[in-house]
C-alpha cells in the first residue's frame, strides 16, 4: 500500500501545474481493492469506480456488440429508466468520430479517450468543449502524463499506479 500511495503521489505531483486529476481503475488484486484504492486516495489520486455497480462504463466491446455507441447509450438509458437507477454513463472512444457520436447522444457524462495520440486528445478536448468530463486512458506512463494533461483532459486513469507500484520494504525494528 505504501508503494501505491508513493507512486500515485509521484504521478499527482507531475500534474501539479494542471487541473487534471489522476484516477485509479478497477484493476486491483483480488480481495485488496478497498486497501489499494485507499492507498491511491492517500497518495492524492482520485478513486474512480469501485465496482460495476456505481457507474455505467460502455467499453469498446459493448459499443461494438450493440451496433455502435448510439445504440449502446440508448439501451443503457432505457435500462436505467426502467430500473429506476441514477448512474452516470461513461463511454470509451477510440477516435474523433466516436467522440462525436458519444456527444450526439446527449446522455453521456464522461468520454474516455482510449489510446489516442496527443493530437487526437487535443482535438477531442476542443470538440467536447466542456460539455462532459474527459478521461484519457490506455498505456499511460509517468513519462507521458504531463503531456497528456496539457491536452486539457479532466482525468487520466492509470491502472499502473496500482499494479506497477513498487513494493517498499518497511520494518519497525529498532536499530
Amino acid at each position: 500500500m505504501s508503494g501505491i500511495a508513493t507512486y500515485t503521489h509521484r504521478m499527482v505531483e507531475l500534474l501539479a501545474d494542471t487541473n487534471t486529476r489522476i484516477l485509479d481503475t478497477r484493476k486491483t488484486a483480488p480481495m485488496f481493492r478497498m486497501c489499494e484504492k485507499w492507498a491511491v486516495y492517500i497518495g492524492g489520486g482520485q478513486n474512480h469506480r469501485f465496482g460495476l455497480f456505481d457507474m455505467i462504463m460502455l467499453k469498446d466491446n459493448h459499443n461494438d456488440y450493440a451496433g455502435g455507441i448510439t445504440n449502446a447509450v440508448e439501451a443503457t438509458v432505457k435500462y436505467l429508466k426502467e430500473n429506476n437507477k441514477n448512474l452516470r454513463i461513461e463511454v470509451e472512444t477510440r477516435n474523433l468520430k466516436e467522440v462525436e457520436e458519444a456527444l450526439a447522444t446527449g446522455a453521456v457524462d464522461v468520454i474516455m479517450l482510449d489510446n489516442m495520440s496527443l493530437y487526437e486528445m487535443s482535438a477531442a478536448v476542443k470538440l467536447i468543449n466542456g460539455r462532459v468530463k474527459v478521461e484519457a486512458s490506455g498505456g499511460i506512463t509517468e513519462d507521458m502524463v504531463h503531456d497528456i494533461a496539457k491536452t486539457g483532459v479532466d482525468y487520466i486513469s492509470s491502472g499502473a499506479i496500482i499494479y506497477s507500484a513498487p513494493n517498499i520494504d518497511l520494518s519497525l525494528k529498532a536499530f
